[in-house]
């Protein structure tokens, strides 16, 4: 399936698309976020969880050091953050199993850390920094669902 890729101009454009995203996400929804440090990458997962509805009061914050912070909402956020993980083994000590295949939503920073771990079933979005405030954010699912329900979302901001 080809991927597919969106642009934003704006933090506020960037902003909507994930709030958009947040709200078609679904139970056992696995989102993999891909880019280099300052992409934007905690930025689109708070909005995705503005999406999903945890509350506006709490915030959103990339849990570099503690590796996973839950967000409750209209599904069980968990975001997840590798940033610091230099080996998948290091992962043992953390419940990052039960966030990936939970029935909640996990969002992922810095993926690749998981190595032969990474779920074959999920959503990869890759942030590219295209400007001081604007992003091209390519979209590709993995797995049968995710490539059918990725075709049936009218995402705003095509290229």
């Amino acid at each position: 399936m080809e991927p597919l890729i969106l642009e934003t101009e704006t933090e506020e454009s960037t902003r909507q698309l994930g709030v958009t995203l947040g709200t078609l996400l679904e139970s056992g929804d696995i989102v993999t976020l891909w880019g280099g440090l300052g992409a934007g990458k905690t930025f689109l997962a708070r909005a995705m969880a503005r999406g999903l509805e945890v509350d506006p009061r709490v915030p959103v914050t990339s849990p570099t050091f503690t590796f996973i912070n839950e967000y409750e909402g209209r599904l069980l956020l968990y975001h997840l953050d590798l940033y610091r993980v230099e080996e998948p083994d290091e992962l043992d000590t953390l419940p990052w199993q039960e966030a990936l295949y939970g029935e909640g939503v996990a969002l992922v920073e810095w993926p690749e850390r998981l190595g032969e771990a990474l779920p074959e079933e999920r959503l990869d979005v890759q942030i590219e920094i295209t400007g001081p405030h604007s992003r091209r954010f390519i979209l590709q699912a993995h797995g049968t669902r995710n490539e059918k329900r990725l075709l049936s979302w009218n995402l705003p901001f095509k290229e």
